[in-house]
């Protein structure tokens, strides 16, 4: 039996180093340019030969995305950039575009070139073809249920991956022109606009400036407006069908996002490999995934269970909010050295969820915050205090219920 790897999305540094604390076998970003994500941090050279380090040395794979669809003047700068992709060290470069694969296979022969989900693999044929033509791996289209991952994986030897967790898109495995055609951003070259996720209504030539909505309620109607995949529940199913990595979509999520969901899914990996005969899913896992803005979740395309579509509204759910980043623990003190991202007052009730530890709760009985040295009655965000704690692992999360 093998246990996929554990794919985690990193936007920028922060989410890089807190995607590996928190249990990921592999990353995957962009440099600031080319990558489906232009909004994310990303990464310039130099911090990739940072995050390269890093990552190796901890024995994870930094995957580089390449994967928008290139046209001409995007063509011409490639070359370079592949060639200082090859001559950093990534450990794969995932593109959907053949013309940017060509060019891969020429400038970083070294290289493992992954094909993007935008690719639209959905069959053995086409995963058979990309594997004879070079691909050491293909991230299948979201568009596949189980039976059908499961009849690929039986048909080929190309390396599979599988997205399980995050956002979901209206169109064919993310290749959308709404965007495009709505404000002039190009969602396959990274700059979606998230148009699906607007408030639609009708509007009768003869009758400008009369709105009929679709479908009557207080929240208008958000006929686009996908739900988010969650494949928690189906971990003995991703195993047991050969795939090799499963991928959580998120480079534009929070670095609580990023730690709350690798957790999650890292804790339900091992204790699978631990004895899949007698595995059960912790429902406190579900819990936490709860604790994340999201949107309602589905099995998506995988188990298919009714319609992906949320119409109420556009909006996201959010119950918990993090209010600090552990940075570092005073053993003299018994402090923890936070980081505040949101409002705190003294007297607040917080868990603490730390990287692959239990997740605790603690009352902030005390805030002295750094410099200047001041006792505080409330932090807020970009404050740095110590606050009175159990011993605690630096990047461990603070949050609090949503008020």
């Amino acid at each position: 039996m093998k246990i996929p790897e554990l794919l985690a999305p990193a936007g920028n540094m922060e989410k890089a180093i807190v995607a590996m604390e928190y249990g990921a076998d592999a990353i995957y970003l962009a440099g600031k340019a080319f990558g489906m994500r232009a909004k994310a941090g990303n990464f310039s050279q130099e911090e990739l030969q940072e995050v390269l380090a890093l990552a190796h040395v901890r024995g994870v794979m930094v995957y580089v995305t390449v994967n928008i669809f290139a046209h001409n003047d995007e063509i011409d700068l490639l070359p370079a950039y592949l060639e200082e992709l090859e001559a950093l060290g990534v450990d794969g470069i995932i593109v959907a575009d053949v013309g940017v694969f060509s060019l891969a296979r020429r400038h970083a022969p070294n290289t493992p070139v992954h094909l993007s989900t935008q690719a639209n693999t959905v069959n053995y044929q086409a995963a058979r073809f990309w594997g004879d033509v070079g691909f050491s791996r293909l991230v299948l289209a979201r568009e596949l249920t189980r039976e059908e991952i499961a009849r690929v994986r039986q048909e080929t030897n190309v390396e599979l991956e599988v997205f399980v967790h995050g956002a979901m898109c209206v169109a064919y495995s993310g290749r959308c022109l709404l965007s495009n055609v709505l404000t002039g951003r190009d969602a396959n070259r990274g700059e979606c606009a998230q148009s699906c996720r607007w408030r639609y209504a009708v509007v009768e030539e003869t009758r400008p400036g009369e709105y009929m909505p679709i479908e009557e309620d207080e929240g208008g109607t958000h006929i686009f407006n996908s739900k988010d995949l969650r494949l928690l529940e189906y971990i003995p199913d991703l195993v047991q069908a050969g795939v090799d990595s499963l991928k959580i979509e998120g480079r534009m999520k929070s670095a609580y996002y990023v730690a709350t969901v690798v957790r999650a899914y890292r804790q339900a990996l091992d204790l699978y490999a631990q004895d899949p005969e007698n595995y059960q899913l912790p429902m406190e896992l579900l819990e936490e995934l709860d604790k994340v803005s999201h949107r309602p979740y589905w099995s998506g395309f995988f188990v298919p269970t009714g319609a992906g579509i949320h119409r109420p509204t556009g909006s996201y759910i959010r119950s918990y909010d993090v209010v600090g980043v552990v940075e570092g623990y005073d053993d003299q003190r018994g402090e923890a050295v936070v980081g505040v991202r949101n409002r705190l007052p003294v007297g607040s009730e917080v868990e603490i969820m730390q990287p692959r530890g239990p997740i605790t709760t603690a009352v902030v009985s005390r805030l002295t915050r750094v410099e200047p040295e001041e006792e505080l009655e409330e932090a807020h965000a970009n404050f740095k205090v110590r606050i009175p704690m159990e011993k605690v692992r630096p990047l461990s999360m603070l949050r609090m219920k949503a008020e």
